[in-house]
């Protein structure tokens, strides 16, 4: 009779592991934003057996499981620890924001790194664009710069509200509102993706833009004058990522680093 009792205590021990094992990695990965698939790809298991080990029916092995536990950022023993559920739902926060002046990178560097993070990336201005139901040109032309802040606010408003992980490029001229610039910065981790003037021209040309750079002096005097005002705004940034002189992979490697230490 003992041994029939300590045999079921030790199935509904087991029970209670594997239980509290899926709860933990579908915590984890639920904070970081990350799909099934997603987390499936990075760990190379299938999708099928992610869904029965995050219903409590997976039999997974230690090997198996640090693959999974590496994919989302922690060990074998983090995801077994007993405070791994609520761990993993308190990681700080989950949106990337990142600031700097047209050609800084913000497109080409926030791409990458939201890709290796698992999340999305979005762009700031076409929030705007969408719900404004105009161009950003037109939205300046007809009602000015004060409503344009007005809006760009609200869109980023609801989109935090959406409570979901994301990269974020923000427009150039955000921290010269300190209503929007301060919810920004409490709500997000932010990086200033800092780039030399003359790096910032060549990069919004090959883009595909000429306009800049019709009168290069000229320009360039503009962009160093409104770099030189805005500087100390950016500086406020959570992490600065110096991209002229780390180059575009090493960027993106800095955010990721920024991002994982923001957790």
């Amino acid at each position: 009779m003992a041994t029939e009792r300590t045999e079921r205590d030790r199935e509904g021990e087991h029970e209670g592991l594997l239980r509290d094992l899926g709860q933990s990695v579908r915590a984890r990965r639920e904070g970081l934003s990350m799909t099934r698939k997603s987390l499936s790809e990075r760990a190379s298991v299938s999708e099928r057996f992610l869904a029965e080990l995050e219903g409590g029916r997976g039999n997974v092995s230690v090997t198996r499981l640090q693959d999974i536990a590496l994919a989302l950022g922690t060990t074998a023993a983090g995801l077994l620890s007993a405070d791994a559920v609520s761990d993993a739902g308190l990681d700080g926060p989950r949106v990337i924001a990142l600031l700097g002046l047209r050609g800084a990178g913000k497109s080409a560097i926030g791409q990458r790194a939201a890709e290796r993070l698992g999340v999305a990336f979005v762009e700031l201005d076409a929030m705007i664009e969408r719900a404004a139901g105009m161009s950003l040109a037109g939205l300046f032309e007809l009602h000015g710069a004060a409503y344009y802040r007005r809006v760009e606010r609200q869109a980023l408003v609801d989109f935090l509200s959406e409570r979901r992980g994301a990269v974020i490029a923000t427009g150039g001229g955000i921290v010269t509102d300190e209503e929007t610039f301060a919810i920004l910065r409490r709500e997000t981790r932010t990086l200033w993706l800092k780039a030399r003037p003359e790096d910032h021209l060549a990069r919004v040309r090959a883009q595909g833009d000429l306009r800049p750079m019709a009168n290069h002096q000229d320009a360039l005097s503009d962009l160093r004058r409104i770099l030189a005002a805005r500087e100390p705004l950016y500086a406020r940034a959570d992490v600065t990522v110096d991209t002229s002189a780390l180059g575009l992979s090493k960027s993106v490697r800095a955010v990721l680093k920024a991002a994982q230490a923001g957790r």
